[in-house]
């Protein structure tokens, strides 16, 4: 083996190479010279067996050599191709004075968008948004919501319990709401509070035009010294208008919700027939977007808090059904359908 076998092979490359007209050729050249099985790869492969100088030269000489067949394939591709370019142009195959092809934009899906909107909107309100986990504990999801086994109020959630048992028990469940991390945000931190908690939540129900088995829910909590209902009506009265508009009317009616007392359900006046009754508002003039209420003392005693220093609201609605709402939609499903058809429309 010596260099003067490489020179031999490199002029032999180059001749070969300066004949070729067509990619299919180069592709064969690119083989036959720089293949597994090609004579330069065999003079690569066969270094160790030499004494060391001799190995040095013949290494620096073959890797030197085969950079430079890559360089000249690489040139001599890029001049078939503009040359093929130049011959259709002329041929009048290619027009060249045609728009390029327009490239397809993502966007963002749209209860991904909503989501975002409603936590923009209480982010300028000083909220914090915070996540936590989908799989959550027992515990967490019901017995500190005030929500204990056997408690009638477990009737309003249809649980998709984990496959895992403890004492007999399946402590682990798909969480129903997003309330199991205020509970979170309330152990690690003390007073005031200020987040919003946006996540999936799951449901073992029947799909149909307004329920899935997987939503999307904001939350929201804040718990700090002399907060009061009113801080709660001010607040969720600002979201409403800067989500559907400033002309936006709201109404509080009382209702029941296990972690808060009192509970109430906000809705706002109907923004197709403001108010007079039509099909969206179902000919109430009201649609109702959220439930909310004063956290409950024994909550907060549980996380350590004093209930006779602290006070706090908490607040809760679908992402799914906002969407519907803000953009006309009358079934749920089509959310998760993957119908193109449907999403570039938002």
């Amino acid at each position: 083996m010596s260099t003067g076998e490489l020179q031999t092979l490199e002029a032999q490359a180059n001749d070969s190479l300066a004949a070729i007209a067509d990619e299919t050729s180069l592709e064969d050249w690119r083989v036959n010279y720089l293949g597994r099985r090609s004579r330069l790869t065999e003079i690569l492969r066969g270094l160790s067996a030499l004494p060391l100088e001799e190995r040095k030269q013949v290494g620096a000489a073959a890797n030197r050599l085969r950079e430079a067949l890559e360089t000249a394939l690489a040139e001599r591709r890029d001049m078939l191709r503009k040359r093929d370019v130049q011959t259709f142009i002329q041929q009048g195959r290619i027009d060249v004075t045609l728009p390029g092809r327009p490239i397809p934009m993502g966007r963002l899906h749209p209860v991904t968008q909503t989501q975002r909107d409603i936590v923009a909107c209480f982010e300028k309100m000083g909220f914090q948004a915070v996540e936590g986990p989908e799989v959550e504990w027992d515990y967490y999801n019901f017995e500190a919501l005030r929500i204990p086994e056997h408690h009638p109020a477990r009737d309003m959630w249809d649980t998709m319990w984990i496959d895992y048992h403890r004492d007999g028990r399946m402590p682990m469940l798909l969480r129903t709401h997003t309330s199991p991390n205020q509970v979170r945000v309330m152990e690690r931190q003390q007073p005031p509070i200020r987040v919003v908690v946006p996540g999936k939540c799951y449901r073992y129900e029947a799909t149909d035009a307004t329920h899935e088995w997987m939503l999307t829910q904001v939350e929201g909590l804040a718990v700090d010294e002399g907060i009061s209902m009113a801080d709660l009506k001010g607040t969720l009265y600002e979201f409403a208008q800067q989500l559907f508009g400033q002309e936006r009317r709201v109404r509080f009616r009382c209702d029941y919700f296990p972690f808060v007392e009192p509970g109430a359900d906000m809705s706002i006046d109907c923004f197709v027939c403001n108010g007079e009754g039509c099909s969206t508002c179902k000919g109430a003039g009201w649609i109702e977007i959220m439930g909310a209420g004063m956290v409950h003392p024994e909550i907060l005693a549980n996380v350590g808090y004093d209930p006779e220093r602290y006070t706090g609201f908490a607040f809760g609605m679908g992402v799914e059904r906002v969407a519907m709402l803000r953009h006309d939609i009358e079934d749920i499903r089509l959310f998760y359908q993957n119908d193109l058809r449907f999403l570039e429309q938002f």
